[in-house]
C-alpha cells in the first residue's frame, strides 16, 4: 500500500500561504513515492486546492463546517485529527507558523507521535531522511531522524524550494463535513495594527529598522524602500519598545524568525536577540553610522552612513530599475 503524507494547507486573507506549497516540496523530498494529500479547513477553498495540485499535491480533502467563521488552532486540531484517523498517514507536514506551531504539538501529543519542528531542509529520503533544524538561536544546526510510526513536521518558511509549477496539473478533491464540538475559542473580529501588504514571515525581501530610525517618519522611509523592492518591513525590539512601530513587526528571539533572500538592516546595532531572528537570511545588508556596530560582523554588505541619507538614494535607484 502506498504511504501517505498529509500537508495541512494554511491561508490568510483568502490567500494560500507560500509555506503550504513549500510543505508539498518537503513531502516529496522526504517520501518521493508517497501520495501527498492536501488538507484545507474552510468553506469555499477549492481554488487553494487547485493551486496545491499545481505545485505537486496528488489529492485534496476539504473540511467544511457550519460551526465556525474563521479558522482557529482548536478547530483545525479537531478537524485534522478526524482526517489523520481516517487516512493513517506516515507523516503530517505544516508550516512553522503561529497556527502550525500550535496545532502540531497538540496532535503529536494526542496521537503519541513524533514531532520535528522548525525544519529548514531535508537530507536523504525515506527511513534514512534527516531533518535539519537550527538550535542555539541559529548558531548551530542539528540533524534528526523520524523514529516513530507517525511523525509531525513543521517547516520554516522560505527555506525549501518549491516544486516546478504545472498549471495543467489537477487531482481528486473530496469534501467532508466535520463536526467541531465544545470549541472554547471563536474569532469574532480581527483588528490589524501592523502594516498591510507582504507577509513578513514569508517575504523574500525584508527591510528592518532599529532605534536608529528615530520614529514613525523613519519607519515610513523604510516602507518606501520595501515597496520599491516588493518586500515587507520589520523592526528590532528596540524600535518596538520605543513606540516607533507595533510589536507585530518585531524580528528576533522573542519575535518573528525570518529567512528572506535579502535582509536590509537599517539603524540596527545587531544585538544577539535580534540576530537570532534573521541570521539565516541569504544576503544581509547593514546600514549604520557606527562602523563598529555588531551587525556588520554578520552582514554580507555594509554601508557606513546615516540611513536618512542612504535609504533615499537606494529608493531612487531601485525605482529607476523598476521603471526601466
Amino acid at each position: 500500500m502506498m504511504s501517505k503524507i498529509i500537508v495541512a494547507g494554511e491561508y490568510r486573507e483568502n490567500e494560500l500561504r507560500n509555506v503550504s506549497l513549500e510543505a508539498i516540496a518537503a513531502a516529496k523530498q522526504w517520501e518521493p513515492s508517497s501520495e501527498v494529500v492536501a488538507v484545507l479547513l474552510g468553506n469555499g477553498v477549492q481554488d487553494h486546492a487547485q493551486k496545491m495540485f499545481q505545485y505537486g499535491a496528488d489529492r485534496a480533502i476539504l473540511l467544511e463546517s457550519p460551526t465556525f467563521s474563521r479558522v482557529t488552532a482548536e478547530a483545525y486540531t479537531q478537524a485534522l485529527l478526524q482526517v489523520i484517523e481516517s487516512e493513517q498517514p506516515k507523516g503530517i507536514i505544516l508550516g512553522h507558523t503561529s497556527l502550525g506551531k500550535e496545532i502540531a504539538p497538540r496532535l503529536a501529543g494526542r496521537l503519541n507521535a513524533g514531532l520535528l519542528s522548525d525544519v529548514t531542509s531535508i537530507e536523504g529520503e525515506g527511513k534514512d531522511a534527516q531533518f535539519v533544524r537550527p538550535i542555539y538561536s541559529g548558531k548551530a544546526f542539528e540533524k534528526r531522524q523520524a523514529k516513530t510510526e507517525k511523525v509531525f513536521v513543521t517547516i520554516r518558511p522560505n527555506n525549501i524550494e518549491l516544486l516546478p509549477l504545472d498549471p495543467l496539473r489537477s487531482g481528486d478533491i473530496s469534501t467532508h463535513t466535520v463536526e467541531l464540538t465544545d470549541l472554547r475559542v471563536t474569532i469574532k473580529e480581527v483588528v490589524r495594527k501592523a502594516a498591510t501588504g507582504v507577509d513578513l514571515s514569508e517575504a523574500k525581501v525584508v527591510v528592518s529598522g532599529g532605534r536608529g530610525i528615530k520614529g514613525e517618519e523613519g519607519l515610513a522611509l523604510l516602507q518606501q524602500l520595501a515597496d520599491a523592492l516588493g518586500g515587507a518591513v520589520g523592526a528590532s525590539r528596540g524600535a518596538c519598545d520605543a513606540g516607533y512601530c507595533d510589536y507585530a513587526l518585531q524580528i528576533g528571539q522573542t519575535g518573528k524568525v525570518v529567512t528572506p533572500d535579502l535582509y536590509i538592516a537599517c539603524g540596527i546595532s545587531g544585538a544577539i536577540q535580534h540576530v537570532a531572528g534573521m541570521s539565516n537570511s541569504k544576503t544581509i545588508v547593514a546600514i549604520n553610522k557606527d562602523p563598529e556596530a555588531n551587525i556588520f560582523s554578520i552582514a554580507d554588505y555594509g554601508i557606513v552612513g546615516d540611513l536618512f541619507e542612504v535609504v533615499p538614494i537606494l529608493i531612487e535607484e531601485f525605482n529607476k530599475i523598476v521603471v526601466s
